[in-house]
């Protein structure tokens, strides 16, 4: 995550948003309209003021942010730059959690605890990441950089960095690009090429019964 000012993070979040959503034509666009990138920027102000011990009006600065955006972000929360927040409604980013540059998060993303961890309770979601509508991201690991993170997931271990991970609970099923199999599918893909040769068998004791 790079060291940025404050503006020069607001102005990479707001290229993010045309970065990463067609349907923002503007950079004015994306300043007028997006709530993602309202929610960022008013965080870098309520983030500051929790950073300099002014911990009531921080607070009172995020529920604002949450009632005009629907988005909650604690101000103790440490957020990179160049991060997309689309169609945001529904996004919770709690106290301890980290996320580094050019994370695009959806809309309904937790990134939450667990309830059994004390200290370090949310994830730490490093470079380029990006995580899917509803995806629920629970307790103090490192989703690694690059990573994807499927719509509905709920990720509650940690995610290897260029790694793509969905279901409940979420499970790696790509990693640098390639198909990782799971002992459950290479079961069933053996059960498959055994009810296959069996079926072959079959057909070939019928034909041979046939030709007598």
């Amino acid at each position: 995550m790079k060291s940025l000012s404050a503006f020069s993070a607001i102005k990479r979040d707001l290229n993010a948003v045309i970065l990463h959503d067609p349907a923002t034509k503007s950079k004015l666009e994306a300043a007028l309209c997006s709530s993602g990138f309202h929610a960022l920027v008013l965080y870098r102000l309520f983030h500051f003021f929790y950073v300099h011990r002014y911990f009531v009006t921080a607070r009172v600065l995020s529920a604002l942010t949450r009632w005009l955006t629907g988005i909650e972000i604690h101000p103790a929360a440490v957020i990179g730059s160049g991060v997309f927040i689309d169609h945001g409604t529904g996004v919770v980013i709690g106290e301890t959690a980290v996320v580094g540059d050019d994370v695009v998060i959806y809309q309904g993303v937790t990134l939450g605890a667990t309830g059994k961890d004390v200290g370090k309770r949310h994830p730490t979601v490093q470079d380029g990441v990006t995580i899917s509508a509803g995806a629920k991201v629970l307790g103090p690991f490192t989703v690694g950089h690059g990573a994807k993170i499927g719509a509905g997931a709920v990720v509650l271990q940690e995610v290897p960095p260029n790694s793509t991970v969905v279901g409940v609970p979420a499970k790696v099923v790509k990693l640098n690009g390639r198909r990782v199999t799971s002992g459950d599918d290479t079961d069933l893909t053996e059960r498959i090429a055994e009810l296959e040769s069996k079926i072959s068998q079959i057909q070939a004791e019928l034909n041979r019964n046939n030709g007598e």
